[in-house]
């Protein structure tokens, strides 16, 4: 990150006063969602249930429809969609009708994006990096992560998380790499931040490239929400990336961001910020590859369900050619449905988007938004997610390009 930055981005001490303690619960305030249309009857039948009045729609159109909630409605809707959908979360947020109803019109491709060519020559760094990743740190940080009772959005032991992740990545970062940064992004409408690791390019360092999952969890019918795999195995996954580039002295030719995202679960809320930041501040994202459950083998058979729907068909085949090429594990094409995770939020700014999922999305962790997301759910391992590592280590070695020691 740059030095001259808004105050959600300062890069903040490892000393205990930068927590920044919030212990009251942030108002029940106006929002307003968009929601795929064929959510949009199941919601209000869920809502109606629930004795509260039916939402009216303030915009509709052939794909979303754009509705005004109360916040604390969210996680009864994150609930439903993943319940009925399998999404997560499904809607996406905003904090205000004008920008609801802007984001219903489709945003142009970001034009820089053309510049950037899918080659597979970097394959020396990309088995550097994927030799150098274990699944017992894989598993280590989902069983930190998911010790949590929960990390919900606007929870203390969410903004614990955050910082506990902050301070792990840090660990990870010699004294000589200078080039690297570790941040926390604030959000201003609730407590938990989001966690940024950052690697300058080394001969392209305006060209960007986002690895990112979202760091909160949610359970609408009670307080304890692990998320072992929703999502603390997207975010291990590729943390064990960011371990082995620091391990192996990578250096990219563009600049790498690690991202893990606040406030997915109520509406991508954490990412759309951050992606909107990255907008309005004409940053030049080439490239965004979310991880969102990763550790849930729900097929015999297929290892990666490769997401088509709301991301970027040519980034698409080059993710397909690298799991061919390099991972050498079975794949498929699968559906998931509007605003269905952070990607979303980057695929509806015109950036290109793509999310690799650990199976078919029908045939995903049914334990998920429950106490029952634990990783015993999972074997008690993170072989799969470690697949998840080895794709997001030769996305970022192939996509940035760079060497590794």
């Amino acid at each position: 990150m740059k030095r001259l930055i808004p105050v959600s981005l300062m890069l903040l001490s490892t000393t205990p006063a930068f927590a920044e303690q919030r212990k009251s619960e942030p108002p029940d305030r106006e929002v307003w969602v968009t929601l795929g249309t064929d959510a949009v009857a199941p919601m209000r039948e869920s809502f109606k249930s629930a004795g509260w009045d039916e939402p009216a729609t303030v915009l509709a159109k052939e794909h979303a429809s754009v509705f005004r909630l109360r916040e604390s409605q969210l996680s009864r809707l994150a609930t439903l969609m993943h319940e009925r959908f399998n999404r997560c979360a499904g809607f996406i947020t905003y904090d205000t009708r004008e920008e609801a109803l802007a984001s219903l019109e489709p945003a142009p491709a970001v034009a820089p994006q053309s510049l950037v060519t899918y080659t597979l020559d970097n394959a020396t760094t990309v088995n550097t990096l994927m030799g150098t990743v274990l699944e017992s740190n894989v598993r280590s940080t989902i069983t930190s992560l998911s010790s949590y009772t929960t990390r919900y959005y606007t929870s203390q032991s969410g903004v614990d998380a955050a910082n506990w992740l902050l301070s792990k990545w840090k660990s990870y970062v010699p004294a000589t790499r200078t080039d690297v940064t570790v941040e926390l992004f604030r959000h201003a409408s609730w407590a938990q931040p989001s966690v940024i690791f950052t690697i300058r390019g080394t001969t392209l360092p305006n060209e960007v490239v986002v690895v990112g999952g979202h760091l909160d969890s949610i359970n609408q019918s009670g307080s304890t929400a692990p998320g072992a795999d929703d999502d603390a195995s997207g975010v291990a996954s590729f943390t064990e990336v960011i371990r082995a580039a620091m391990a192996r002295n990578y250096r990219p030719q563009r600049t790498v961001k690690f991202m893990a995202y606040a406030a997915e679960e109520v509406g991508l809320r954490g990412s759309k910020e951050i992606a909107t930041y990255h907008k309005n501040n004409g940053i030049n994202v080439v490239g965004v590859l979310q991880l969102d459950m990763t550790n849930y083998k729900g097929s015999s058979t297929i290892d990666v369900g490769v997401v088509t729907d709301y991301t970027h068909a040519a980034q698409n085949t080059f993710l397909r050619n690298l799991i061919t090429t390099y991972v050498k594990i079975p794949q498929t094409n699968t559906s998931c449905g509007y605003g269905c995770s952070d990607h979303a939020a980057w695929h509806n700014l015109g950036y290109a988007a793509s999310i690799p999922f650990e199976a078919t999305v029908s045939a995903g962790n049914p334990y998920i938004h429950t106490s029952s997301d634990t990783l015993a759910r999972s074997s008690g391992t993170a072989t799969h997610a470690l697949k998840f590592t080895k794709i997001a280590a030769a996305y970022v070695a192939e996509l940035a390009k760079g060497t590794a020691q």
